[in-house]
């Protein structure tokens, strides 16, 4: 069974960059498009971005668009998050997931399974 855990998380001033990593074991990769997803506190889990299986299709929240990229790695069995230009609002508990399910919306969490355990972000000066 797949097992997912993130890796990257911390404490990063407003401006400031992180990469979070997201490690797989017990499958590979590669059978799944992987998404990201946060949940800020009081606020229900959004889509931040996902990546197709072979990483040729990428979605992104319009909140992290063009500053965020998601990429993955096969071969490692491992597939990342760039943040940079990270704001307040950026801060949450940042999830990886396998989506099983595929009817367009990549950004619902009850597309997904093999959650990890999350990371957390805290943007702040």
């Amino acid at each position: 069974q797949l097992q997912l855990v993130e890796s990257g998380g911390g404490l990063v001033q407003p401006g400031g960059s992180l990469r979070l990593s997201c490690a797989a074991s017990g499958s590979s990769l590669d059978y799944y498009d992987i998404g990201w997803l946060r949940q800020a506190p009081g606020k229900e889990r959004e889509g931040v971005s996902c990546i197709s299986r072979l990483g040729a299709i990428t979605y992104y929240s319009d909140s992290v668009k063009g500053r965020f990229t998601i990429s993955r790695d096969n071969a490692k069995n491992t597939m990342y998050l760039q943040m940079n230009s990270l704001k307040p609002e950026d801060t949450g508990v940042y999830y990886c997931a396998a989506r099983i399910i595929y009817d367009g919306r990549w950004y619902d969490e009850n597309q997904y399974a093999y959650w990890g355990q999350g990371t957390q972000v805290t943007v702040s000066s």
